[in-house]
């Protein structure tokens, strides 16, 4: 048998020097990693929530400008057309919101459908696309905003600013608005939208039957808020 290696005190003290120094390498290394991922994930939230807050502010800005509600169908410029400013429906209000941050609705929801018109709802009967009007129905947004969005859960504890709402009117009509980051004295998120006397900030969230909730934020969206930022 081998006879015990013996070691002096000192060389004892000079390993474990040497392998505490190895483990505090690897914990620094692992701690920097770590501050690296949580300031990549707040920046993130930060983006998140700024093309949010685009949507509300750009939509808040139809207050006071956008005046009536005129659902006549009318024939529209492609892409960036409107109807007039003054006038418009609930959906004009999310159109005319996301166009001021680079996204054409219009032409965005138009492609879709003619590349996957089958996957829209047959409401009008239609037999193929309108860029005209198709953007301004509010089951067609809907069904663009789960296609190439998110669609999440109806939960007031999850309504951010700047997503997406629809309602069911006792009449049958839906409706849609912009969820705001201002609230009512009871925590109400208040909500931007266009239900018959121009675009609108109230306390509405709970008048209707709730249908939908949608988050749609496109890479246009995101570039153009972040520009806005740092102007």
């Amino acid at each position: 048998m081998n006879a015990p290696v013996r070691r002096s005190v000192a060389e004892v003290a000079h390993e474990t020097s040497y392998a505490t120094g190895r483990a505090r390498c690897h914990v620094g290394r692992f701690g920097a990693n770590l501050t690296y991922i949580l300031a990549l994930l707040l920046m993130l939230c930060s983006a998140n929530a700024g093309a949010q807050q685009c949507l509300v502010d750009a939509s808040r800005e139809q207050i006071g400008v956008t005046l009536s509600y005129d659902p006549a169908y009318r024939r529209l410029d492609y892409p960036g057309g409107d109807v007039p400013i003054d006038r418009g429906v609930c959906t004009d209000v999310l159109v005319r919101a996301y166009r001021a941050h680079g996204v054409d609705l219009q032409q965005k929801v138009h492609e879709d459908m003619r590349a996957h018109f089958d996957a829209y709802p047959k409401n009008w009967g239609l037999s193929r696309p309108d860029r005209n009007i198709d953007h301004r129905r509010v089951p067609n947004l809907a069904r663009f905003f789960s296609r190439h969005g998110q669609q999440l859960a109806l939960a007031e504890d999850s309504y951010e600013p700047g997503d997406l709402l629809t309602w069911r009117l006792p009449s049958g009509v839906p409706h849609i608005g912009i969820v705001s980051d201002r609230k009512a004295a009871d925590g109400t998120p208040l909500i931007v939208h266009n239900i018959g006397a121009g675009t609108r900030e109230e306390n509405m969230l709970h008048d209707y039957t709730l249908t939908g909730h949608y988050r749609y934020r496109p890479t246009e969206l995101d570039a153009s808020c972040v520009a806005v930022t740092e102007n």
